[in-house]
């Protein structure tokens, strides 16, 4: 383990462990105002349609407001640059995506750091993606999509929702895992690489769950796999890809921070206000039509996905030689 992620994984169980302490705007005290909850992507996507329940919850239990702030752009960047430079005092709130650990790589002159400027509070979602393929593709299943990529290197197409999205990188690793060679098609948006690949114009897409159900269950496109560890209820049928290509997984996850140095004792009224939603279950219910279970979890646990996923993608990137125009 590196210097750098002993020293991440401390700051957050510390902040987790820490008793109450006086600050100026103390846990007992907060929120005496509203809360603006920074989310780096437009409306409508998953990440902000989370922002938006956790945010109706915490404005509902603690009194004050806590509003959504959509700050799109730059592949997630403005939104979060505005989100670590704020104050650190509880008032700004961040919910972050799986793109900010990717952007860390991806990105080779970011005026941040995101893993040393947030402090993690909870992951709010994480859904699994399903590997989809038009229904004239010949392969039924991962080891002949495998076997049909070796006999066309470079012929099959890999939609995604941009360069850098949790798609490309997630089918990205699947290439470099199996030894085949896709070329990447990317979209501004996922919703945009589903169409064209219910139309026919790129072969392969990796999408999260909550996006490309419909489309599956309409039988516009075939779910080969899932690239969670475990088969999903909602899919019982669909095997994971690691039964083809052992040891993969991936996932699409969001989950709210805060600028480092945030009061400790707020970070963890607002895990404890997290995980009692999560626990909810007409929460629950919801976050299930994004294809995902809910999940309770500490600020330690949630920075250690971020620390996982920033390493695991930073080898996926450097490996296909992906950057940021």
């Amino acid at each position: 383990m590196t210097l750098a992620r002993r020293q991440f994984l401390h700051l957050a169980a510390a902040a987790a462990a820490l008793p109450a302490l006086t600050h100026a705007a103390n846990a007992d005290s907060y929120p005496s105002r509203p809360v603006r909850i920074i989310v780096a992507t437009s409306a409508g996507g998953s990440t902000d349609i989370v922002a938006r329940i956790i945010a109706q919850w915490l404005s509902e239990r603690l009194g004050q407001q806590f509003v959504v702030e959509n700050r799109p752009g730059g592949g997630n960047n403005i939104g979060t640059e505005a989100a670590v430079r704020a104050p650190p005092d509880g008032y700004t709130l961040f919910m972050a995506n799986s793109v900010n650990a990717i952007n860390t790589t991806f990105y080779e002159n970011l005026s941040y750091n995101f893993t040393t400027d947030i402090a993690p509070i909870a992951i709010a979602l994480r859904s699994s993606l399903l590997v989809n393929v038009h229904p004239s593709v010949p392969a039924k299943t991962v080891a002949e999509l495998v076997a049909l990529a070796k006999a066309n290197p470079g012929k099959i197409n890999m939609g995604s929702g941009g360069s850098g999205a949790t798609g490309h990188v997630s089918g990205e690793l699947f290439a470099m895992m199996a030894g085949v060679k896709m070329t990447h098609v990317p979209y501004r948006g996922e919703s945009m690489a589903l169409a064209d690949l219910i139309g026919g114009q790129v072969q392969v897409v990796f999408a999260t769950v909550g996006s490309a159900i419909q489309y599956v269950r309409a039988g516009q496109v075939r779910a080969l796999a899932i690239t969670s560890t475990a088969r999903w209820d909602g899919l019982p049928d669909v095997p994971t890809l690691a039964d083809s290509v052992p040891g993969y997984e991936a996932s699409s996850w969001s989950g709210l921070c805060a600028p480092k140095s945030t009061p400790a004792d707020i970070i963890v009224r607002l895990n404890k206000e997290v995980n009692a939603a999560l626990a909810d279950p007409k929460i629950q219910a919801r976050l299930a039509e994004l294809g995902t279970p809910a999940e309770t979890n500490s600020p330690a646990d949630f920075g250690g996905i971020i620390l996982a996923d920033t390493e695991k993608w930073a080898k996926v990137i450097k490996f296909v030689g992906a950057k940021a125009n």
